[in-house]
């Protein structure tokens, strides 16, 4: 009896060690997936201007899990049409056909299908930095509908910061970028089980294709009764630039 509570006793202690260790083992498996390293470049004299969209202009994207590297898709995304409007379709070799993003006007977005659940902006905000200049910082304010749920909406805060341009290279070849970082502290989430969330991101865009050449996002969220060193995880992505046209 006595060996078998002892037993009792050093499996709970192990629990307890994993519950306290978990955390701290996962942010260290997160800390050693390979972020992209760029080579910084001075300012430009004057910046390069974003390619202007045109209907059949296309990216394809590879898209990797951050904590595993296994990829979970690869994406096309495609400008279908432009007007008042810049309409870009997307599909997944694995997951079909995706949200379609929609731009108003160019660089603004208007409906944002990178996060989960697909975003549609009461007013559009801004894809990549207004002035591409380092140092330069933002902080937008709006609200948010969940697309095809027109009855509530929700408060979006988006902070953004230019850090560098940088060469940097992907599998379509190396490009010159402007390297930003994004941040969504205490946004509203549609999901009442949530008490806070916070997103951010870093993209290097090369204004030369008028998109990012890689994008790397996360987010996290507290329920009733969890504290941030627990917080969940959302998914941790990165989309990495294989060709384009």
């Amino acid at each position: 009896m006595a060996a078998d509570l002892l037993q009792v006793m050093k499996i709970n202690r192990c629990r307890v060690f994993l519950l306290v260790a978990l955390p701290i083992i996962l942010a260290g498996c997160i800390s050693a997936q390979p972020f992209p390293q760029g080579v910084n470049v001075a300012q430009p004299a004057s910046p390069p201007a974003v390619r202007a969209p045109k209907v059949g202009q296309e990216w394809v994207y590879q898209v990797r899990n951050v904590f595993n590297q296994e990829i979970v898709d690869t994406v096309t995304e495609r400008v279908v049409s432009v007007g008042s409007e810049i309409r870009i379709a997307r599909s997944g070799v694995k997951t079909g056909q995706l949200p379609d993003e929609i731009q108003s006007p160019w660089g603004f977005i208007l409906q944002d299908p990178h996060w989960s659940p697909p975003q549609l902006f009461q007013q559009p905000i801004p894809l990549w930095p207004e002035q591409l200049q380092v140092g330069s910082s933002r902080f937008y304010k709006t609200q948010y509908q969940v697309l095809n749920y027109p009855d509530a909406s929700y408060y979006w805060g988006l902070s953004m910061a230019t850090l560098a341009w940088e060469q940097i290279q992907s599998p379509a070849g190396k490009f010159l970028t402007i390297h930003y970082h994004n941040e969504m502290p205490y946004f509203a989430s549609n999901d009442l089980f949530r008490l806070q969330s916070v997103r951010e991101e870093n993209v290097w865009f090369a204004p030369e294709i008028g998109r990012w050449v890689i994008r790397r996002g996360s987010g996290r969220y507290i329920t009733a009764g969890v504290y941030w060193p627990n917080a969940y995880w959302e998914d941790y992505l990165q989309w990495e630039l294989v060709s384009w046209k």
